[in-house]
């Protein structure tokens, strides 16, 4: 597996990670009122950081940012966003970076729909555990499949669409002059 942008070096690595990982416990301090509960929307920053930032930056950006926000917010289920987010970080990253070179929109589009399923399995498995219901599990899927789209649409345009993917590459990667 070779990640095909290295950031200039390990302190600006650290401070990417680190921003990303503190947007995302931002943006899981607050969801959209939903029949049940709340909707997150921490997926945008999730699958961004995903396609920007190598396996193990995403990783932490996911499931350790998710874990910090939950921890602060709302312990309950925090492992499970570890583990969910963490994997749907990690896995959108994998695939983004090391499929489809000649045709990098198919491999992203790919990869966040590979991450939006991860994440709602990942959910519906943990809240039946967290919560000792499967009835509940099955009564949120609606919205985890809502919040899945949400990362996926948004961090497609964000990164595509808006070109930040571009300015990311020449600012803080190797081998692109500021």
């Amino acid at each position: 597996m070779i990640f095909h942008r290295r950031i200039k070096s390990a302190t600006l690595w650290i401070c990417i990670t680190g921003l990303f990982m503190g947007i995302n416990i931002i943006l899981s301090s607050f969801g959209i009122p939903v029949p049940g509960g709340h909707l997150y929307i921490c997926d945008i920053i999730i699958c961004t950081a995903a396609l920007l930032l190598d396996p193990f930056a995403a990783f932490a950006v996911g499931g350790i940012g998710s874990f910090l926000g939950d921890m602060i917010f709302y312990p309950a289920p925090m492992f499970v966003s570890l583990v969910t987010h963490g994997l749907q970080a990690f896995v959108i990253s994998i695939i983004a970076h090391n499929t489809f070179k000649k045709h990098k929109f198919i491999a992203e589009l790919i990869a966040v729909c590979v991450g939006g399923v991860i994440l709602v399995i990942g959910y519906t498995i943990g809240r039946a555990y967290v919560y000792s219901t499967p009835e509940y599990a099955i009564v949120k899927l609606p919205y985890e499949i809502a919040q899945g789209l949400i990362g996926i649409v948004f961090s497609l345009v964000l990164c595509r669409g808006l070109k930040l993917e571009n300015l990311f590459e020449k600012t803080f990667c190797e081998g692109h002059s500021e």
